[in-house]
């Protein structure tokens, strides 16, 4: 279903067609609604009309509470959940019987044993003890990083840094115009248009003549990018797609574990990550809340691998049939390049145990002397990493974040504002992108180490979502990021103590929606 409007794009007025919301979604979430209250309901109705179940339910609601506050989850975690349940009688214990631990389906988890079992073998073992003797604090990071993700260490990495989406668009397309084995594209969004018809014109030419061909794509992320039907549609063409996680109205964890990654791997040499989704807005094509600024990085050589690893995870839990693990999925290079190159996913638990993406940006705090400068779409983080941004600034380390000036989501934006006076008070430089809306997620330290990926500043990325990223140390590209960085911060607005004024209503309703941003 879709409906025309217009819009204008600086210059002429564009007609665009926008997709409705599927039926089938608005059927998932009646039918997760009426699951919920079904349960709630029927508890509800044995308390009141079976002698003595009230104690029961009574009985239930302490133990609720005693496990929530003794899990070893973080304690922003814990608090929105203890309110629900302590304040909000038998459908408080019951939401957070079907809620809380957002496990995967045993069947998911199995599929990913088999899948981890049969990838690529690397031994790194040689290049951590050369990276131990050129830096020991760095390489006990690296060690950490690919201990808590299940990757390696790489170096003979060529990588190439985009500023802007429609750099990275344009080389993509000659990329993807010489691939000769395969091509495998997951992002969350992708979105009719420019931009993407642009991609699928030559997936279907590459397809066609025997190129294997896979797109997945998430299923909630292109509820409203895509018809309800699209990966039949692109099977149409010889592609090989399906939705990541397809709603089916479960009330468990499918509205949270979402892939918000972004890749692409042509032939197991070339490869694609960082913040860019594939709709017009990110190449300049539409224009949504001002200038849409996002970055991207590409990889050629030897840690394309673990990319093509994270595709196959991804497109495996998702396919009946468990796609063919084959040698020439990782192939040889011949490149060499200086600097380490570390590729790790991050995702809910069980995959990943440890918060990576956080991790890492912890042990870049952490190990600066002289700044750490991030960009990021939202600034919505717990306790545990506020302190540990507000210690690198107080320990005299330059700490700058950017934000949007021009939000996409305007409570979310109010609660990002919330965090600065903590920030400020401790040293921290907070600016807004006065063009608009800042979607790159950037993490630079000392002119030697730098992730990029898609993990921003909030708890959807930090703990729900399945996210990816780079880490780097001492590469090339990490000079053209601080350079763009620069560039960055000089058109945006530094915030000052006059600008945090705000009324006693807003305050409280910041108040109110950061105590329960970390379940939302």
């Amino acid at each position: 279903m879709k409906r025309k409007y217009s819009y204008f794009d600086g210059q002429k007025e564009v007609e665009r067609q926008y997709n409705y919301i599927p039926v089938r979604y608005i059927i998932a979430v009646f039918i997760t609604l009426f699951e919920v209250l079904a349960v709630i309901g029927i508890v509800g109705a044995f308390c009141y009309f079976v002698p003595y179940f009230y104690l029961a339910a009574w009985a239930t609601e302490i133990f609720c509470v005693i496990r929530i506050i003794a899990s070893d989850d973080n304690p922003d975690y814990k608090v929105p959940w203890l309110l629900f349940v302590l304040i909000v009688p038998i459908a408080g214990f019951m939401l957070y019987f079907m809620f809380y631990s957002r496990t995967l389906q045993k069947r998911f988890v199995r599929r990913l044993e088999a899948l981890k079992s049969n990838t690529y073998w690397q031994n790194d073992g040689q290049l951590f003890g050369k990276l131990k003797t050129d830096d020991p604090l760095i390489h006990s990071q690296a060690k950490m990083l690919c201990e808590i993700s299940e990757t390696h260490l790489f170096t003979n990495t060529r990588q190439e840094y985009f500023p802007l989406g429609s750099d990275m668009h344009k080389r993509l397309l000659s990329d993807l115009r010489v691939a000769e084995k395969f091509i495998y594209m997951e992002y969350f969004i992708i979105e009719e248009g420019k931009f993407w018809d642009s991609i699928l014109d030559i997936l279907k030419e590459k397809a066609a003549s025997g190129v294997e061909v896979k797109v997945l794509y998430d299923d909630i992320g292109c509820m409203m990018t895509l018809p309800g039907n699209y990966h039949k549609i692109l099977r149409s063409y010889g592609i090989e797609a399906t939705p990541f996680s397809r709603l089916k109205g479960n009330a468990d964890s499918e509205f949270n574990n979402r892939s918000h990654r972004k890749i692409t791997v042509i032939d197991g040499k070339i490869g694609y990550t960082g913040g860019v989704n594939i709709a017009d807005e990110y190449i300049g094509e539409t224009v949504r809340f001002g200038h849409w600024k996002d970055t991207a990085i590409r990889l050629e050589g030897e840690a394309v691998h673990e990319l093509t690893k994270l595709f196959l995870v991804d497109f495996g839990i998702n396919v009946k049939k468990m796609p063919s693990i084959r040698d020439d999925l990782y192939p040889a290079t011949d490149i060499k390049e200086d600097g380490y190159v570390i590729p790790f996913g991050d995702g809910p638990r069980p995959l990943y145990e440890r918060r990576v993406g956080k991790s890492v940006i912890q042990n870049m705090l952490n190990g600066a002397t002289r700044y750490m400068w991030m960009t990021t779409p939202y600034l919505i983080i717990d306790n545990d990493l506020c302190q540990c941004i507000e210690n690198a600034a107080m320990r005299g380390v330059d700490v700058r974040i950017i934000v949007p000036h021009i939000p996409d989501k305007k409570l979310v934006f109010s609660i990002t504002r919330s965090f600065y006076p903590r920030l400020m008070s401790a040293g921290v430089k907070i600016y807004e992108y006065e063009p608009g809306f800042i979607h790159a997620k950037s993490y630079l330290a000392d002119d030697s180490q730098a992730m990029i990926g898609t993990i921003n500043l909030d708890y959807r990325s930090l703990v729900h979502h399945f996210e990816n990223g780079v880490w780097m140390y001492r590469c090339e590209s990490i000079i053209d990021l601080k350079q763009d960085i620069e560039e960055t911060m000089a058109k945006s607005i530094e915030v000052t103590p006059e600008m945090l004024k705000t009324g006693p209503f807003t305050r409280f309703v910041r108040s109110v929606v950061r105590i329960f941003a970390p379940i939302l």
